[in-house]
C-alpha cells in the first residue's frame, strides 16, 4: 500500500493521530503531524512511498514529529518544531515552513543516524547498473543537474545524500523529493515542464526552495542498488559550453573524503570505502553554463563508457 492509497482526509488523521508508518530508500520513519498544510504535501510529494503497517516486523529507524509551538507562539508568528525521538537542537520554522523543516530534519537525522553507510554529501543518479555520483558544494548545479538527469530517464537515488555500503561497495537509493532553489526552480519548470513541483517558500536560510516530486518509478525500485561508476563534480559558470575534464585518481580520492559526512568517524573502514570506490569509478569535473547541453554531453559519454575501470 502506498501513502496515495489514503485519501488526504485519512492521511491527515493518521498523522495526527497515530503516526505514518512509510518507507524511503533502507529507511522506515514514523512521522507524526499537526499542521494539515503539510500534510496535503507530504501526500502529493511522497506519494509513491510504501506505507509500512502496524503489524509490519520492520524496524522503525526514525521516529519524526512536526509540532506546533506553544503558549503565545501558537497564534503570534506561530511556528512548528523538528522532533526526532524527542525534542532536536533544529531551530523552529515559521509554521507555513513545515515541508522545509521536515526535509532539512529528515536529512539531519540521517547525517547523525546512518553510519552502517559511507555517507557523501551529493546527489546520485543511475541507469540500469551504473550510477553516477554528483558531489557538490552549495551553489554548483548539482540538485538541478540531477533533476535535469531524472527528467531525461535517470533513476533518482537521491539529490542529497550518496549511501555507500562498505561491505559490497554499492550505492542504496534514498528517492525522495529533490530540492531546488532560487533560480534552479523556474530553470527546471522551464526544461521540464511536466515535473510536479510544490510551493515556493521564499526567505529561508537557503533562499527561495521548492521540491519537487521524485518519479514514481525511482521510489518503486527504491530496494535496487546500483555500482558507482563515475564521480563527477559539476560546476555552474554562466555562458560556458559544457566540458568535461578528467580528474586524477589522488584529487578523487580527496573529493571524496572531503564530502562526507563520517569519513573520519569511520576510521579505517571509511579509508577502505573511499579507497575501493576511487578504483572503482572514473573521475571528471563537469563545467556547463546550459542545462540541455550538460545533459546531453553527459548521455553521450556515459553511453560511450559502458564499463567501470577494473
Amino acid at each position: 500500500m502506498r501513502i496515495c492509497d489514503l485519501t488526504p482526509d485519512e492521511l491527515a488523521r493518521r498523522l495526527l493521530k497515530t503516526g505514518v508508518r512509510w518507507r524511503a530508500g533502507p529507511f522506515v520513519t514514523r512521522l507524526h503531524s499537526e499542521p494539515r498544510d503539510f500534510s496535503d504535501l507530504f501526500h502529493r510529494l511522497y506519494g509513491a512511498h510504501r506505507l509500512v503497517e502496524a503489524d509490519s516486523s520492520e524496524v522503525t529507524d526514525f521516529h519524526i514529529a512536526l509540532r506546533r509551538g506553544r503558549g503565545v507562539r501558537r497564534w503570534w508568528r506561530p511556528q512548528i518544531f523538528f522532533d526526532l525521538d524527542g525534542p532536536t537542537e533544529l531551530a523552529p520554522f515559521p509554521l507555513d515552513h513545515a515541508l522545509p523543516l521536515f526535509e532539512w530534519g529528515f536529512n539531519y537525522g540521517i547525517a547523525r543516524r546512518s553510519n552502517q553507510y559511507l555517507m557523501l554529501h551529493s546527489a546520485v543518479v543511475a541507469r540500469g547498473e551504473r550510477a553516477v555520483i554528483l558531489p557538490g558544494l552549495p551553489g554548483s548545479g548539482k540538485s538541478t543537474l540531477c533533476a535535469a538527469l531524472v527528467a531525461r530517464g535517470w533513476r533518482l537515488f537521491s539529490d542529497e545524500f550518496a549511501l555507500v555500503r562498505p561491505e559490497t561497495g554499492l550505492l542504496h537509493p534514498l528517492p525522495r523529493p529533490i530540492a531546488l532553489k532560487n533560480d534552479s526552480i523556474d530553470i527546471i519548470r522551464a526544461f521540464h515542464p511536466e515535473a510536479v513541483i510544490g510551493p515556493v517558500f521564499p526567505k529561508t536560510r537557503k533562499g527561495n526552495v521548492a521540491h519537487m516530486q521524485p518519479p514514481a518509478a525511482s521510489v518503486y525500485a527504491e530496494a535496487e542498488t546500483a555500482r558507482p561508476t563515475w564521480v563527477i563534480t559539476p560546476r555552474f559558470q554562466p555562458q560556458a559550453p559544457a566540458e568535461l575534464d578528467p580528474v586524477p585518481l589522488d584529487h578523487g580520492f580527496m573529493r571524496l573524503a572531503a564530502h562526507s559526512f563520517n569519513y573520519e568517524l569511520m576510521g579505517a573502514r571509511g579509508f577502505a570505502t573511499v579507497a575501493r570506490l576511487t578504483r572503482s569509478c572514473r573521475f571528471f569535473e563537469l563545467t556547463y553554463g546550459d542545462l540541455a547541453e550538460a545533459v546531453a554531453l553527459l548521455d553521450d559519454h556515459t553511453a560511450q563508457h559502458e564499463e567501470a575501470p577494473p
